[in-house]
């Protein structure tokens, strides 16, 4: 009983796997292709060929061995890709590109097939069962040369003639700053900014002003309390300002205590003077500097 639950959980976990490998490849999708390429990206061995760009968009890594591109709606299984190659992992929101060049024994991103440059092209990604149709696209006839056909936004969005030509990266890219041209556009002095800024500066230090001002009165507050009951305790007469005196009567108070303390301190004078003893003989090995008193002679 315990292997055949063992079993059926192993069943499980496999359909699972393949079940989550399946949704992550057809997540795929043919992002941009090149049908005519003169004078625009090489491949590995130098040469230009068309070639086929493919975005991962979902959230997790794709690995599209086993996969099959094509352009003959007859046939879905013309080129498969190959197994075994680590560079098929496509990871997410990222490209992979094919060469279009009829040369397969190129390696693994050179499929077996080539675009008619003269009129409209069929593609189709499938996936490894050669049934599931994962994108396809007819590319229209009459296809300038270095100029890409593909979406408009990576992995979504509509089939167009793009403006700029982006093998292995995204089909939009910002080559302008949309804010900085807005304000060149209607603040070309700057006064808008600069109001901008002042009026920042000074709304931060209005913040800080009431923060402080809060803090202050809090505190006022407490000593007032403090003072209060410790007059209460002692059996005097509670002041209403006890604890609320001003800041003049603080600093007369500092001020008396510097005061007090600078009159009894003493202060050491710290230059040294040296000044040179005027004798005609030398003090260090006279005996009469060691005597106190000059010695009494009897006669």
């Amino acid at each position: 009983m315990t292997n055949k639950k063992f079993g059926v959980l192993l069943l499980l976990m496999v359909l699972f796997s393949f079940g989550a490998k399946a949704q992550l490849t057809t997540s795929v999708r043919l992002n941009e292709i090149l049908v005519i390429n003169e004078d625009n990206f090489m491949d590995d061995y130098g040469k230009r060929h068309a070639w086929i760009e493919l975005y991962n968009n979902s959230a997790g890594t794709v690995d599209l061995r086993g996969c099959f591109l094509t352009n003959d709606k007859n046939n879905p299984k013309k080129y498969m890709i190959p197994k075994g190659d680590v560079l098929t992992k496509v990871a997410p929101r990222q490209h992979i590109l094919f060469w279009v060049d009829n040369e397969p024994t190129r390696g693994t991103f050179h499929v077996n097939f080539a675009f008619n440059p003269n009129g409209e092209n069929y593609l189709a990604l499938y996936d490894s069962d050669g049934t599931t149709l994962i994108d396809e696209i007819t590319i229209p006839a009459g296809q300038k040369a270095d100029v890409s056909y593909g979406l408009d936004v990576d992995g979504t969005g509509n089939w167009k003639i793009l403006d700029k030509v982006t093998p292995s990266t995204n089909n939009v890219t910002l080559d302008t700053n949309e804010k900085i041209e807005n304000f060149q556009k209607n603040d070309s002095w700057g006064i808008g900014m600069t109001l901008t800024a002042m009026m920042v500066v000074f709304l931060g230090l209005l913040v800080l002003f009431l923060v402080f001002k809060q803090i202050g009165n809090a505190a006022m507050n407490a000593s007032k309390r403090n003072a209060q009951k410790a007059a209460a305790a002692d059996g005097q007469k509670v002041s209403e300002n006890a604890g609320a005196e001003s800041g003049e009567i603080f600093a007369a108070i500092a001020m008396a205590l510097y005061e007090l303390n600078d009159e009894h301190h003493d202060f050491e004078s710290s230059i040294l003077t040296i000044k040179k003893a005027q004798r005609n003989y030398s003090p260090w090995n006279s005996k009469v500097l060691s005597l106190r008193q000059n010695p009494i002679i009897k006669k």
